[in-house]
């Protein structure tokens, strides 16, 4: 029995949003058994993980945000939305990991990857996030295909559909029966503890291999534990 089964929900489809360098809870939902969607036809929505994450600095958690083109916060489709390259935020966000994870042990198997993408400069935010997002799943070790909707799902459309595209926020902590958090190894544990709600980079930077195992302990029926 699936976990979402044994819940009493079935996930035919897990519907997300676009995200920059998801959250770990996010990432989990590529374990559960259905179709993955990412949402392409819905109104772009500022302040929420389509174009920020937050990464564990120095300081405490930090986030991280792609600046997009003027225009964007009026009706614009997300899959339209342009990325504003008038200042070197790809440069700043890839200084910022530096000096958050350079010292994690994984660090140095995977920023190469992700510095590549940034190089390329996508002019859509939606496929600069997609273009992430597949890296992330070859370095977890997830083989599993991911579609657009290409048009709007409305939301509550049926019981076989699990809709993460609100709950999954970063301001707006809601339930979620099919995501237990599991504490692994962060950079400045010493100094802040714990800290949930991180790009799922940080589960990368930090458990290299192990990773994989982590997202797994995360699914219904484990609860938070330190691997």
């Amino acid at each position: 029995m699936s976990p979402a089964e044994s819940a009493g929900q079935p996930a035919r489809k897990i519907l997300l949003s676009t995200a920059y360098l998801p959250p770990v809870q996010y990432m989990s939902k590529l374990l559960l058994p259905g179709e993955v969607l990412i949402e392409n036809d819905e109104n772009y929505l500022k302040q929420t993980y389509r174009n920020r994450c937050y990464i564990a600095g120095p300081n405490g958690p930090q986030p991280l945000t792609v600046p997009v083109e003027k225009g964007s916060f009026h009706k614009v489709h997300i899959r339209d939305v342009r990325v504003d390259y008038s200042t070197p935020w790809e440069t700043l966000h890839l200084r910022a990991l530096s000096a958050a994870y350079r010292s994690s042990p994984f660090y140095e198997y995977y920023i190469d990857e992700l510095t590549a993408i940034y190089k390329k400069k996508p002019v859509f935010l939606f496929d600069l996030n997609l273009w992430l997002l597949e890296s992330l799943k070859e370095a977890l070790g997830i083989d599993r295909r991911i579609r657009t909707t290409g048009k709007y799902i409305r939301p509550l459309q049926g019981e076989d559909l699990l809709d993460y595209r609100e709950s999954i926020h970063p301001k707006k902590e809601r339930p979620d029966p099919f995501y237990h958090p599991v504490v692994y190894h962060q950079v400045f544990e010493d100094c802040f503890g714990f800290l949930e709600g991180l790009s799922t980079v940080d589960l990368l930077f930090n458990e290299g291999p192990e990773a994989l195992y982590v997202l797994q302990r995360s699914l219904p029926g484990e609860g938070p534990v330190r691997t």
